[in-house]
């Protein structure tokens, strides 16, 4: 079985696709906001190589391709801000302090869930970056001394959590303004947060994106500052 997935070169990506495609429509049927369909088609792809007993770089021989859209598909949340470009001049200082709090709190939530857990010092800088997208968590990880798989696997958990609960704590919790909607599925989950602030509306998409560079700038030093502190 190995042996077939070998010779079919975009196995893994048309199956991310499809797999992907059925969770939007399970989660149509169910009519559930719990239900993800990012979470659906990372465990089902799992079983899946797991029961075929599939090598995941023949997986990867194909999926790369799908990875190879993140950059371009990244690019394009620019679109949206551009669009908010007044709400961002208003409310700059607003924008960047929401933001910087939320950097912090992320930072200093896994130095005290650290601490009551005994962690050593590598684990603890391996989850510093877990809120930010993966192209600079990977670095700041391998920067700090982290255990870069680990840290990818933070910021996907990270991502696919705020995706699914977004929503509901910004309920409640009563925030109904857009722009702090967007910074906050923006800081705390990145992309993943970032495309359910988009299905939400055009300004908390716009703020989500906003979100993803200005967090890993800031993350970039905060996360160097508190290496230090445990």
């Amino acid at each position: 079985m190995n042996d077939f997935f070998i010779t079919s070169l975009f196995f893994g990506g048309a199956s991310c696709l499809i797999t992907y495609q059925l969770g939007i429509y399970i989660q149509k049927k169910l009519k559930s906001k719990l239900f993800s369909p990012q979470v659906f088609s990372m465990a089902v792809i799992i079983l899946f190589l797991l029961l075929f007993d599939v090598e995941y770089e023949t997986f990867d021989a194909g999926a790369k391709y799908v990875s190879y859209l993140l950059t371009p598909a990244t690019v394009c949340l620019a679109l949206p801000l551009y669009e908010q470009f007044q709400i961002l001049k208003k409310n700059a200082l607003a924008i960047l302090a929401g933001i910087l709090s939320g950097t912090l709190i992320s930072a200093v939530t896994i130095l005290l869930l650290s601490m009551l857990f005994g962690l050593s010092h590598q684990e603890y800088v391996t989850l510093l970056p877990k809120s930010i997208t993966t192209a600079i968590g990977m670095g700041v990880s391998e920067e700090l001394g982290g255990i870069v798989s680990i840290t990818v696997a933070s910021i996907v958990i990270t991502g696919n959590l705020g995706n699914v609960i977004g929503p509901m704590v910004c309920k409640l919790f009563g925030i109904h303004e857009p722009i702090a909607k967007g910074i906050a599925m923006g800081t705390s989950s990145h992309v993943m947060g970032t495309s359910k602030a988009m299905e939400m509306g055009e300004a908390e998409g716009a703020l989500g994106s906003l979100s993803i560079a200005v967090a890993g700038l800031i993350t970039v030093i905060v996360a160097a500052v508190f290496a230090g502190l445990y």
